[in-house]
């Protein structure tokens, strides 16, 4: 399996904790600081956060990493996440990716699907971990199962390669749908080459020309030329109704596996 898309990561889990938690205004600051050098664990994410962001302070990320290592260190799992990022992407703080991988590990033993996955991604490509695809895999599916559409697509791939678990074309082709119909490019790509070559599905060039041409879209890269390799085997009519298909698909929502 070609090893892309290190950085192929969703920002969600990310934006989404930086939003709720900087729900604060000027007047608030002196209160927030107090409880946070009073030991809340909450009040220390969110001082991270308004420092991360430059919200009523000037952006500060060594004074943010301060504060979100004291609440990560209380086992706040949002503040945990951001500063494995940190690390991770060398914003703000040195690039260290054992240092991430700590952080990550953290949330990822809290149950959290996006440490889980970035833990995964540390491991598929040896980022501050020795390389290791049956512990990546390891930590891929149980983010996969909460519905988490990037650690599905690494999964499906993993399954479709071989590499860390036993090639099961029916089951990548569960966990690539499963993220395609998501939204995730690498999902979509590797959907898109299982029906090109009829891998455990019926060989399909109309749905194989829309999962390359969404995946093109999100930005994968090569989709496009996989693409246009496909218009030469299709017909006019086929090549209208997967134009058809790509302009009409939405995305679905994520639901957990049981």
């Amino acid at each position: 399996m070609k090893r892309t898309g290190v950085r192929s990561i969703s920002p969600s889990p990310l934006v989404l904790f930086l939003i709720v938690v900087t729900v604060a205004y000027p007047q608030d600051l002196a209160e927030i600081r107090k409880a946070a050098e009073q030991g809340d664990v909450d009040k220390q994410a969110q001082l991270g956060a308004i420092y991360y962001l430059g919200k009523t302070v000037p952006q500060n990320f060594r004074e943010a990493a301060k504060w979100y290592r004291l609440a990560g260190a209380q086992g706040h799992a949002g503040a945990q996440f951001v500063l494995g990022d940190m690390y991770d992407s060398g914003q703000g703080l040195p690039q260290d990716f054992r240092e991430a991988v700590k952080w990550y590990r953290a949330v990822a033993e809290q149950g959290a699907a996006a440490g889980q996955y970035r833990l995964g991604l540390a491991y598929e490509f040896g980022r501050g971990v020795p390389q290791d695809d049956e512990t990546a895999v390891k930590w891929y599916r149980p983010a996969a199962e909460q519905g988490y559409a990037d650690a599905q697509a690494r999964l499906g791939m993993h399954y479709l390669s071989g590499e860390g678990v036993s090639e099961d074309f029916q089951e990548a082709a569960r966990w690539l749908r499963l993220a395609a119909e998501q939204g995730a490019a690498i999902g979509q790509a590797g959907l898109g080459m299982m029906y090109l070559l009829g891998q455990r599905v019926t060989q399909d060039y109309v749905l194989a020309h829309m999962w390359f041409n969404l995946a093109a879209a999100n930005g994968a890269p090569g989709m496009a030329e996989n693409r246009d390799e496909v218009v030469k085997a299709m017909t006019a009519d086929q090549i209208a109704e997967a134009q058809r298909l790509a302009r009409n698909w939405k995305p679905k929502k994520a639901e957990p596996e049981e």
